[in-house]
């Protein structure tokens, strides 16, 4: 199996038609001219996105108008956030049906209430009728791992460059401690180790790459040990320290949490929670640390699921 390596990356946090098409041309160009690749040069395409958060069926062939399907291409999607389509890609290069791909992931998450809607992905018969907000449900984990000490409401701030202060959303979250909701789109190019040194420089190969999820339910796992995400940086061969780390936490507890398995020299800050492009863009930022000369090693990590339940860790080296 030949290695894979990102080329390319490009993201945009901005508002979004639900197809997302008007966004998607710009930084699906911009993703191809980072990676010296021509649009008809990409073997595989692959989009992550969610037509129960856009409101309409089908949303996500929609949004193949920004590729174009003439001539004829080889086209997937995934009902996730867009780094589980950027591991689908991974695995159609590794399994030789492609050399070149394109991963695209668009959501708008500000078209409704979302900590509502993200309360229907809870257990539909004993949680979900009870209708805890995303945010509630956060707080529940925070509030467990702050009375186990793992850490203090000042360590949480600091995350977020602020100070422990001011009225709580959802105790013990402030303000500060939650992602603000976002529209937004991501594109990373990916490409067999062969081609990826023939397009640039510095490509980031992917060393490893692994997902895994925890149990539904709320009291069915340990809310302060993130187990998938041990598992996962486990699998992809995550073993020590790295230069640096995009992590995926929509809430200043969670990045702490993470910190504990993904151990770095520095993390990059993570801004708005943009549903279904985030995750991608954690690994694409990562892998823009490598390919800048700026890290040797880097982590891109996402989650999905209430409370950290499934998570997903990809590792990058020059």
């Amino acid at each position: 199996m030949s290695a894979v390596a990102v080329v390319g990356f490009a993201s945009a946090d901005t508002s979004l038609t639900t197809s997302g098409v008007e966004t998607l041309v710009p930084v699906i160009t911009a993703a191809l001219e980072d990676a010296g690749l021509g649009r008809r040069e990409v073997d595989f395409w692959c989009s992550g996105s969610s037509d129960y958060l856009a409101g309409r069926a089908f949303s996500f062939v929609s949004a193949v108008d920004a590729i174009g399907a003439v001539p004829p291409i080889a086209e997937s999607h995934v009902e996730m956030d867009a780094a589980w389509a950027l591991y689908e890609a991974y695995l159609k290069i590794l399994a030789g049906e492609a050399e070149t791909a394109l991963v695209y992931g668009f959501g708008k998450g500000t078209a409704g209430d979302l900590d509502r809607v993200l309360s229907l992905q809870l257990d539909p018969y004993t949680v979900a009728p009870l209708w805890p907000g995303a945010v509630s449900v956060a707080a529940l984990q925070a509030r467990l791992a702050l009375d186990a000490g793992l850490f203090t409401e000042d360590d949480m701030a600091r995350v977020a460059g602020r100070r422990a202060e001011g009225p709580y959303l959802s105790c013990p979250l402030r303000e500060h401690d939650v992602a603000r909701v976002a529209d937004g789109v991501a594109a990373v190019v990916l490409a067999a180790s062969d081609r990826a040194r023939g397009l640039r420089e510095r490509p980031a190969r992917i060393s490893g790459f692994a997902h895994r999820v925890d149990p539904q339910g709320l009291g069915e796992r340990d809310l302060t040990t993130v187990p998938s995400a041990v598992a996962a940086a486990r699998d992809a061969g995550l073993d020590g320290a790295v230069d640096v780390a995009a992590l995926h936490a929509p809430f200043t507890h969670q990045e702490l949490l993470l910190r504990e398995v993904v151990r770095a020299g520095s993390y990059l800050p993570f801004g708005a929670n943009a549903m279904f492009s985030a995750g991608l863009s954690r690994i694409g930022a990562a892998a823009g640390e490598v390919m800048s000369g700026r890290a040797r090693t880097a982590v891109g990590h996402a989650t999905s699921g209430p409370a950290l339940q499934q998570n997903l860790v990809c590792v990058l080296e020059a």
